[in-house]
């Protein structure tokens, strides 16, 4: 019986960067499952180099509880690691490698669990559900929610394992990430006004996003840090040469909003401000102006009622009512929106993730293995 440490060990040894295919990994644990007898079913992307992995314990007829994490990572390149990312490092109390807290450390608790899963009388199902490409938009889970809408039975809980420090969390904010190209026209910058500076107009439309962000900051909630939505833009590129007007800008900009709050109303407003002032203005100048707004990514927010049984069950699993939101999203409004009541709990923190030299410590894990054994108490006949 391999112990979540071991396991850990493991699924760090796999380098599963959002870039790359995380087939090695699924086909890691759809083999550990089957060594107890419990089948995967698996989700493929299009070109069949991920996967998302669904597996069951116990008697799928009745409703019952996923246990969901992601198994892609962020990158390390350029950032200044002491210690090998993709290998398990022990030093100090804690354990680290990248994915060690977010979130291959909830995983590794979860497969350690499956021998007593197997063994125990269960009342209920227990699910493992695993997806690709959380990191780059909540992508990859959104082909397996699409089996699961269609089955006739519900999970009444999802637990998903992003780390919190083992604290229920409750809510997060949506987000919207767009880009948006801007076509102008270009000269000689001797000749300015006979152009049509795309770099300018762009900032046009980044200045306008300030303002709406601005406007923003009117509606709160006092659950969120911080407590209202917001507006940033990430990455812009644009222009050739000093002496030459830019013909091509490119700005990518996000939205992080309350979950009672649609992110897509600020795309909407901005695109209406570019149609009914800035591009008469630059089509004034040249008729091939144009400017073109691309989604890159979105998900919804998460909100679950304090009341609820999914706040309750998570609550007595965790051993804590200090009902929480964090600032980062997850895949939980996904699994929400699907009709499955979902709660954010899991071993490490946010605070590491992301960094080099990410690390879970020990104590962690080992308070994750003891809330999945609550819960498994919960679930037996």
């Amino acid at each position: 019986m391999s112990s979540s440490r071991e396991l850990l060990r493991m699924l760090v040894g796999f380098d599963t960067t959002s870039r790359e295919s995380n087939l090695q990994l699924i086909e890691f644990v759809r083999d550990y499952l089957a060594e107890f007898g419990v089948a995967s079913e698996l989700v493929f992307n299009a070109e069949r180099s991920k996967a998302n992995l669904f597996a069951s314990v116990g008697p799928v007829q009745v409703p019952g509880i996923v246990l969901s994490g992601h198994t892609d990572v962020v990158p390390v390149d350029g950032q200044p690691w002491t210690v090998p990312p993709f290998a398990l490092t022990e030093r100090d109390g804690k354990l680290f490698g990248r994915g060690t807290a977010d979130m291959k450390g909830y995983i590794a608790c979860v497969l350690a669990l499956v021998p007593a899963l197997v063994e125990a009388p269960l009342r209920m199902p227990v699910h493992i559900a695993l997806s690709y490409d959380e990191e780059v938009g909540c992508l990859g889970v959104r082909s397996l929610l699409k089996v699961l809408e269609d089955r006739p039975v519900k999970p009444l809980l999802c637990i998903i394992g992003e780390p919190t420090e083992l604290k229920p969390v409750l809510g997060h904010k949506g987000k919207l990430a767009m880009r948006c190209d801007v076509q102008g026209e270009a000269c000689h910058s001797a000749y300015a006004p006979y152009g049509v500076n795309a770099i300018e107009q762009a900032a046009e439309l980044i200045g306008e996003l300030g303002r709406i962000g601005q406007r923003l900051r009117q509606t709160q909630d006092a659950r969120f840090d911080p407590p209202f939505s917001t507006v940033q833009t990430g990455v812009i590129s644009g222009g050739k040469a000093l002496n030459i007007v830019p013909a091509d800008c490119r700005f990518d900009f996000e939205v992080r909003a309350l979950p009672a709050q649609d992110p897509g109303a600020v795309a909407d407003e901005l695109k209406a401000y570019a149609e009914q002032h800035v591009l008469p203005r630059m089509r004034a100048v040249s008729a091939q102006s144009a400017i073109r707004f691309t989604e890159l990514s979105a998900y919804p927010g998460l909100v679950t009622d304090e009341r609820s049984q999914a706040a309750e069950l998570i609550a007595a699993f965790c051993g804590s009512r200090a009902f929480g939101t964090v600032a980062f999203g997850t895949e939980g409004g996904l699994f929400d929106a699907v009709g499955i009541p979902t709660v954010v709990c899991g071993p490490g923190s946010m605070d590491q993730g992301h960094k080099p030299d990410e690390f879970v410590e020990l104590e962690q894990l080992a308070g994750c293995d003891a809330m999945l054994r609550r819960m498994l108490d919960w679930v037996r006949a």
